[in-house]
């Protein structure tokens, strides 16, 4: 069995992990308050899918993986299959969240919609993991796997939860801190699960390097994550309190009349 290094960098990739799922969570999670505060959801239902599954999961599980190293193996990374794995992210994350806002009349919707978004999240890891490319075996311990994938459900429900009841600022940094831990655990749960072997039958490895490949593609998303982050403050700046009107009086246009 050789030796898998999950900190090759010691504790820089991460601590940027987790800021950076701690980022993409609290922009989600003020995305979904103007979603609610506007009663406009498609738009913002994107951008927060973008935010958590872009730069919450996707980017945190790959700066995570720039300190992933195995003693003696060379590691290439599949560029359409790591691309799609982003896809993935943010395409879960956005059915999970358009089941809970579009029907939050219904008691099964937040379960249904966690389970979804979990086990999506889950295959985005696996998926980005199945892009790496090496020169060696490596095997998965099974029990493990099945403990990223109850972390990831739980997690995804969780954030859905936040996503549906957080209105505060300071709410919302607190959930965003509690989610990057519940992402990035399942990512660490499900890279421990690993074991690295060598064997005859396995092929060079090819591909791009993590350099070549996941920084223009992390710096890319972070890009995007930045504007919607300038959008979310300039919104927010026009209606600072994000409160619903006072009884009586004229609904403001960022929270249509009619709603209790």
């Amino acid at each position: 069995m050789l030796n898998i290094n999950h900190f090759t960098y010691g504790w820089l990739t991460p601590l940027l992990a987790y800021l950076m799922s701690v980022l993409g969570s609290m922009l989600a999670l003020r995305c979904m308050v103007r979603s609610r505060a506007s009663g406009i959801h498609g738009g913002w239902l994107t951008a927060a899918a973008i935010a958590l599954g872009g730069t919450g999961i996707w980017v945190m599980h790959f700066i995570a993986m720039l300190g992933f190293s195995v003693q003696g193996a060379t590691i290439r990374y599949n560029v359409p299959i790591t691309l799609f794995s982003a896809a993935v992210a943010m395409a879960v994350v956005w059915l999970g969240l358009s089941i809970v806002v579009r029907r939050s009349w219904d008691t099964a919707a937040l379960p249904v919609g966690g389970a979804i978004t979990g086990l999506g999240v889950a295959a985005m890891h696996y998926a980005g993991m199945y892009a790496m490319k090496t020169d060696i075996e490596i095997v998965y311990e099974p029990t493990v796997v099945v403990a990223s994938l109850v972390i990831a459900v739980v997690a995804a429900t969780a954030a859905l939860w936040f996503a549906l009841h957080i209105h505060g600022f300071l709410a919302t940094i607190g959930a965003a801190l509690l989610m990057g831990v519940a992402v990035t655990g399942m990512h660490y749960t499900g890279m421990f699960s690993m074991s690295a072997h060598t064997s005859a039958h396995v092929a060079h490895a090819t591909g791009a390097t993590a350099s070549q490949l996941l920084t223009p593609l992390i710096v890319a998303i972070s890009m995007v994550t930045m504007i919607l982050l300038m959008q979310v403050g300039i919104t927010e700046a026009e209606d600072p309190n994000l409160t619903r009107p006072i009884h009586g009086q004229r609904a403001s246009r960022f929270w249509p009349s009619g709603q209790n």
